[in-house]
């Protein structure tokens, strides 16, 4: 027998702790490798803590509700056998069970199948319940219609065994169809009525942003700058194009992903601006991860980021774009997708506003906000001399980080975004 120490993993650089949700398991339980352990959540994303090994928990280090740093232990595990502990004596004996009689399930006959594909899932899956979806032959259309009891409605393992135990008596003639998961819905705010007041309390993502929020204002001295930029080509093309990109590809094609095609461009010709600081180093990026910054039905806000950005055509982007947004918008985020940006982008023409003045997303260095677009008359060049004209025009604007990024390199890398946008070939292919 050994000890094993779980500790909690690393979430992403920008996140140093993590609270404890809920224990799935408690001391005295056995537990399989890749099995959720506990339910944790930062001020990204909520997520579960899968155990590397399986055995018997022996203790348990921290309570529900409490913060813990990344990396501290939470968890022992003891391997190899099964252990009754002091501090719950009937704990283990009431789940000495083995795993061949609890993972036994009748499984009336079938045709043999392909192995079912995860990868047309917006559902989180453990890894131990893809295992067990694989061995029993489970489409992922049925899975995902499996209703889940764990944290924000996931199929536990409990869940799909019942799943399977309830299709195997069920009469062959019949198709056991589950009722669909429902998605989880914000909870309401507390709010006390005091007198000529309400007093509403923060929830804990809005509290973990409130910090987050102040601690980049007391980190870096924060430095605005901003362009007005003529996008009546990308405007006209995109009208253009709209009807038949979605009958090609089956994706609606917003601003966004042609936002950030010009920005992965421009930070391609300014690097620098692909930093971060620690302590009195510059970290340099080699990769470019945008993050766009989605509002949630909550009011809260997330920040899902699109891994090496410069590596995708307008196509990859769009799908990207679209496809973290869904998710973002109904909690289905895996924690891998909003770490590791490089540089975020914020759309505040969204709410029809013409410009913005963002915080920056630590421990990043700079973070654009694109306004409105709107009708307006403006002076166009002409071989034959300035006319007025209507042109499509909007305002973009960069708040940086005065320590590492001065006015120049700022400056330069918004205008050079800006045009960009400015040269695009309204009669391109997709």
């Amino acid at each position: 027998m050994a000890k094993f120490e779980l500790l909690l993993p690393k979430m992403g650089e920008s996140i140093m702790e993590a609270t404890i949700l809920n224990w799935v398991k408690n001391v005295g339980d056995t537990i399989e490798a890749e099995e959720t352990i506990a339910e944790i959540a930062t001020d990204k994303v909520d997520s579960e803590v899968p155990s590397p090994v399986g055995g018997t928990i022996t203790k348990i280090f921290f309570k529900e509700n409490d913060t813990v740093p990344i990396g501290e232990v939470i968890a022992w595990i003891e391997t190899g056998a099964a252990v009754t502990t002091d501090d719950t004596p009937s704990a283990a004996a009431e789940s000495t069970e083995t795993a061949s009689s609890e993972d036994h399930v009748p499984v009336r006959e079938r045709a043999a199948e392909p192995t079912p594909s995860f990868e047309n899932s917006n559902r989180f899956y453990s890894p131990l319940v893809k295992n067990i979806a694989k061995k029993e032959q489970i489409s992922i259309q049925e899975l995902d219609m499996i209703p889940g009891t764990g944290m924000q409605e996931r199929v536990t393992k409990k869940d799909i065994l019942n799943y399977l135990k309830d299709r195997a008596t069920a009469p062959s003639s019949q198709t056991q169809t589950p009722a669909p998961a429902q998605q989880q819905k914000p909870a309401a705010a507390a709010v006390v009525h005091n007198g000529n007041h309400d007093i509403i309390e923060m929830d804990r993502m809005r509290k973990l942003i409130a910090d987050h929020m102040v601690m980049s204002k007391h980190t870096s001295p924060h430095v605005t700058s901003f362009v007005e930029v003529d996008v009546t080509n990308l405007v006209e093309w995109r009208n253009k194009v709209k009807d038949q990109f979605k009958a090609k590809f089956n994706q609606s094609i917003t601003f966004t992903p042609i936002f950030m095609e010009a920005t992965a461009k421009a930070i391609l010709d300014f690097p620098m601006i692909n930093i971060s600081v620690q302590g009195d180093k510059i970290l340099k990026k080699h990769a470019i991860n945008i993050g766009m910054a989605t509002a949630l039905p909550s009011g809260n806000l997330i920040v899902p980021v699109i891994k090496n950005a410069d590596q995708l055509n307008l196509i990859g982007l769009t799908k990207a774009v679209n496809d973290l947004a869904d998710r973002a918008r109904t909690n289905k985020l895996k924690p891998e997708e909003i770490q590791d940006g490089t540089f975020t982008i914020t759309n505040v023409g969204t709410f029809g506003n013409v410009m913005g003045t963002p915080i920056i997303n630590q421990p990043q260095v700079a973070i654009m906000a694109v306004g409105a677009i709107r009708k307006k008359p403006a002076v166009v060049e002409t071989p034959y001399g300035d006319l007025i004209a209507v042109r499509q025009l909007m305002f973009l604007s960069l708040s940086y980080d005065h320590r590492v990024v001065d006015g120049f390199l700022g400056g330069s890398f918004l205008r050079r975004v800006a045009d960009y946008l400015e040269a695009f070939d309204p009669n391109r292919a997709f």
